[in-house]
């Protein structure tokens, strides 16, 4: 499957529903919050229900409200990559994003440098190596263009942009960036469809050009309990680099503890479906709002 071919269909997806978004929102009036800004916050009483991009790898088309900030953070995240003989192992302690609600439909958010630990171990030599270093830094802010306050859809457009901070063996040392499409439906029976169409501009492995990166995922998830929602998702990348093309599957399942209303639990597992996708990943985190 080409993975590349799934964006036309997905961006003449969104435009379909941005058609039908009008008649949508005449059917529900919600409460005028564009008022509200960074120094001027949204009051409590009208704040969204806490929406984070996590623990999935979906981000969601909801924003932080106006004046309101929110971190979201791996507490671990754990990773083994098989390539021939090497075996890769990754983690990461913590991965904190910061957010910040600039207005009720824009948000600004950075994802810092962490702590990154990469170790290679080749069962050919028994040769291993370790790195520790920190890891690159990403900001980025979301644009949320309709749904942000409810109703049965919800799409955002998120431009973000790669600061390499990270050393050799961690990152690459370029300046990259790219544009990710959020898109939401709210199914009957409390259920909710998402969407999720990247695309990225990446630095060549073999000299200073540029390539595309595509990104596609479907997730799926519900509340069971109360508080408690499970997450089921298909995700898929397509890096075009010339000289190495990969194509990386995974299948992942999550789950979140909204313990207050403003303080989040969640835990999952990524399974890799293709031999260039980390055979497992893990992780444990966390999410709070003020």
């Amino acid at each position: 499957m080409h993975i590349a071919s799934g964006v036309p269909a997905t961006i003449g997806f969104c435009l379909l529903a941005g058609l039908c978004a009008p008649a949508f929102a005449q059917s529900s009036a919600p409460p005028d919050k564009s008022g509200y800004w960074l120094f001027d916050p949204m009051p409590d009483s009208q704040m969204r229900d806490f929406s984070t991009d996590r623990p999935p790898k979906a981000n969601a088309p909801n924003t932080v409200d106006a004046g309101h900030f929110q971190y979201e953070t791996d507490i671990v995240n754990f990773a083994e990559q098989g390539t021939g003989k090497t075996q890769i192992f990754t983690l990461l302690v913590p991965n904190p994003t910061f957010k910040v609600g600039l207005t009720n439909n824009i948000d600004f958010e950075v994802n810092a440098p962490t702590l990154v630990g990469v170790r290679s171990v080749n069962s050919a030599t028994n040769m291993s190596s370790t790195i520790w270093g920190l890891d690159d830094a990403f900001i980025r802010t979301k644009i949320n263009l309709w749904g942000n306050d409810g109703g049965p859809s919800a799409l955002a457009l998120i431009p973000y942009v790669k600061a390499p901070v990270a050393p050799a063996g961690i990152g690459n040392g370029a300046t990259e960036g790219g544009m990710i499409a959020p898109l939401s439906f709210a199914l009957p029976d409390g259920f909710t469809l998402l969407f999720n169409s990247e695309i990225d501009g990446l630095k060549n492995n073999a000299d200073n050009g540029r390539h595309a990166n595509f990104m596609n995922l479907v997730n799926l998830s519900h509340e069971v309990v109360k508080g408690v929602t499970l997450y089921m998702e298909f995700w898929s990348d397509f890096n075009d680099d010339p000289t190495q093309r990969t194509t990386q599957l995974s299948y992942d399942l999550a789950v979140t503890w909204l313990v207050r209303p403003n303080l989040q639990l969640d835990a999952g597992v990524d399974v890799g479906l293709t031999s260039a996708t980390p055979i497992i990943q893990v992780f444990a985190g966390v999410s709070q709002r003020f």
